[in-house]
């Protein structure tokens, strides 16, 4: 199995470099574009801006004052920098998998067959080891941030195509029918009927793409991602404790923000 997973590797890298030099210049320009728009500003004025977008999803005190003063934190603890290229790694990462994963989800929800096919693909995603991943990464895509983003989409995209799918089967049949006694074509059935009726596990999805690409920071970090996972792998060569508990403390702090701050109409 060894031997025919190299040759496999192999044969790519000589056959396939145009396309992943495509997607490498492609995933790029997506991060540089984010940490672009995260970095530029005053901190300050990225603190402000991302907390009225939580209040203007929520309307709670509660979690905008939450984010506000957990971003404070972070920049007290002078880690922001560090934030703002994880929550890049992060926001990347949910662009490309929910682009891929819903229409997947709706694809496979509509054709059971090809469900059957994909589910053993996707529980091998999902269970496969995720160190496993950076070395294809590496091999194809070097070191750096590139790499770290693919390693955490092909973890994370299994979450968005099955939450997808269950949303979208589990439309009631009367509305469906409905839908089809007054002749709405496929198009405005899917549109009118069945996104609205799943965007609940649509959005459940979209939590979990957050949450577990946040959990896949330190990993990226080995191969040369930047962010809150560099000073967690520094502190474990260094066997830094306090280091590593400072880090692993605004990790916790930016994923329970991202979690309040997402849960739409909770």
């Amino acid at each position: 199995m060894g031997d025919a997973a190299e040759a496999v590797f192999d044969w790519l890298q000589k056959n396939g470099a145009w396309f992943f030099d495509g997607m490498a210049v492609a995933m790029e320009a997506l991060i540089d574009a984010v940490l672009w728009v995260l970095q530029t500003p005053h901190p300050l004025i990225v603190v402000l801006v991302l907390s009225a977008l939580t209040w203007a999803l929520h309307r709670r005190r509660g979690v905008t004052a939450l984010v506000f003063f957990g971003f404070l934190f972070i920049l007290n603890q002078g880690y922001w920098e560090e934030t703002t290229e994880s929550l890049t790694l992060v926001l990347s990462a949910c662009v490309v998998c929910m682009g891929v994963g819903v229409p997947i989800g709706i694809f496979a929800a509509h054709r059971p067959g090809v469900y059957r096919w994909l589910r053993p693909v996707l529980d091998l995603m999902q269970t496969l080891p995720t160190f496993v991943y950076l070395i294809p990464a590496i091999v194809f895509f070097g070191i750096g941030m590139v790499p770290g983003l693919i390693a955490t989409v092909i973890f994370v995209v299994p979450a968005p195509i099955r939450l997808t799918h269950l949303g979208i089967s589990s439309t009631p049949t009367a509305l469906i029918e409905a839908a089809e006694a007054f002749g709405a074509p496929p198009r405005q059935k899917l549109w009118k009927v069945e996104l609205p009726s799943a965007l609940p596990q649509i959005m459940a999805g979209l939590n979990q793409t957050i949450m577990l690409s946040l959990s896949m920071v330190v990993i990226a970090a080995l191969v040369g991602a930047d962010g809150l996972g560099v000073p967690v792998v520094r502190a474990l060569n260094r066997v830094d404790t306090g280091l590593g508990f400072e880090a692993g403390l605004i990790i916790v702090v930016v994923a329970i923000m991202l979690d309040r701050a997402l849960r739409v109409g909770k």
